[in-house]
């Protein structure tokens, strides 16, 4: 990196530790009268102009993008939220913009942006430099097998769950087809409408409604949390806060009553299509070309933008290293039982009533996961049995254990 821009990235971080100081105070509502800061929304709206003016000031043009659109959450319907939720995300940006910026700044100087045993970054897709969303140029998108046909600004709202399949699934409450503006986001948008989600969330198959409302008092809590900054687990924070009990009463016996299907093909190889981040998922890149796969998962849609249209019957390839599905099986039969997946998850690791089911799940997801209870990011009632099981994982380990979840029949 030149001096020069070695002086911008300084500043500019100079900047962002300063307006997160700020958000900080304005999330605090007892500090918001000394401040003389409010949560009107021209004054978030000023924050927010700042904090773009001041990252185009300071950063060379390749990472101004990055760091400015880091959250994405004008993308994700920034402007539809209400202001306090405005401010914590406004406050979410400025975390994410300075996590990047980290790496940015370490790629920059020539060092590698994630340690050997750091989170892999083919877990933790973080958009590239300079990424935008393609605009909406209203054409209406379609997918197989349904009369349904939205535009992308429909698609993108986040408080209307696209339903392509209704045949699929019950009536779905108001809570998941629409939320409740301004800080409940639809669940159905996220997970879909009948609760699949995709790598960069979670699929809701399988999972008690006893279970889903436990891990979001944990995100409102902070127990659940990930190894690095995550858009998707900050989102779902900011909705846990808000939702009333009731509210994910219903929504968690809605998405409980959804009998569990198969969509990921788990396929082991050498080689993968090369790939690029698309909205925090890994899409494959124009041109077909293939490079090693090394200690990798690449799980990726069939059909991309059948995906991006939010298709609930969407499916997935995980492509993964040769092997491991029978190493995964050899080390969940392990006869250590602090190891033995199916002490807790069940016999056909389908879940108890200690554990959630594992099988058929998103490997990427899992892997996460996997980590993020090593880590100690992930924390909450199930904590204290899943710690003993990981502290002593690979990164090998823990892709093959995955690997061979993924490939089961839920």
């Amino acid at each position: 990196m030149s001096q020069p821009d070695a002086n911008r990235f300084h500043s500019a971080k100079s900047d962002l530790l300063h307006l997160n100081k700020v958000c900080s105070v304005g999330q605090n509502t007892g500090m918001m009268a000394a401040s003389g800061i409010s949560r009107e929304p021209r004054h978030i709206s000023a924050l927010e102009c700042f904090l773009e003016r001041r990252l185009e000031e300071r950063l060379p043009a390749d990472f101004c993008g990055t760091a400015s659109r880091a959250a994405d959450l004008h993308a994700f319907g920034f402007e539809g939220l209400g202001p306090p939720m405005r401010m914590e995300v406004l406050a979410m940006r400025i975390s994410s913009a300075l996590f990047v910026l980290s790496l940015t700044s370490l790629a920059s100087a020539g060092a590698p942006a994630q340690s050997q045993d750091g989170p892999p970054p083919w877990a933790y897709p973080v958009n590239p430099p300079n990424f935008q969303r393609a605009p909406d140029d209203g054409t209406i998108r379609r997918v197989p097998d349904s009369a349904a046909g939205f535009t992308l600004t429909q698609l993108r709202d986040l408080f209307a769950a696209p339903d392509w399949h209704p045949e699929d699934h019950p009536a779905m409450p108001e809570i998941v087809a629409k939320g409740r503006k301004p800080d409940v986001l639809a669940c159905g948008v996220c997970h879909r409408a009948d609760g699949p989600g995709g790598p960069e969330n979670a699929s809701l198959f399988g999972f008690s409604a006893e279970y889903i409302i436990q891990q979001t008092v944990e995100f409102k809590t902070h127990l659940r949390t990930n190894s690095v900054p995550r858009i998707a687990t900050d989102l779902m924070i900011k909705t846990s806060k808000a939702i009333t009990d009731q509210e994910l009463k219903e929504a968690a016996n809605y998405f409980a009553s959804i009998k569990p299907r198969s969509n990921i093909a788990v396929v082991e190889t050498d080689t993968v299509p090369k790939t690029h981040v698309r909205d925090l998922f890994l899409a494959p890149m124009d041109g077909g070309e293939k490079e090693p796969i090394g200690q990798r998962i690449i799980e990726i849609p069939e059909n991309v933008e059948h995906f991006v249209s939010r298709d609930s019957r969407a499916r997935f390839i995980a492509y993964v290293p040769v092997g491991s599905i029978q190493k995964g099986r050899a080390l969940a039969a392990s006869s250590d039982l602090r190891v033995q997946c199916a002490a807790c998850h069940g016999a056909d690791l389908k879940g108890t009533a200690v554990a959630p089911g594992i099988a058929a799940r998103s490997p990427t997801y899992m892997f996460r996961q996997l980590y993020d209870f090593k880590s100690g990011a992930r924390k909450g009632a199930n904590s204290d049995l899943m710690k003993p099981a990981v502290e002593n994982l690979s990164i090998d380990d823990m892709i093959a254990l995955v690997a061979y979840t993924a490939s089961l029949i839920p």
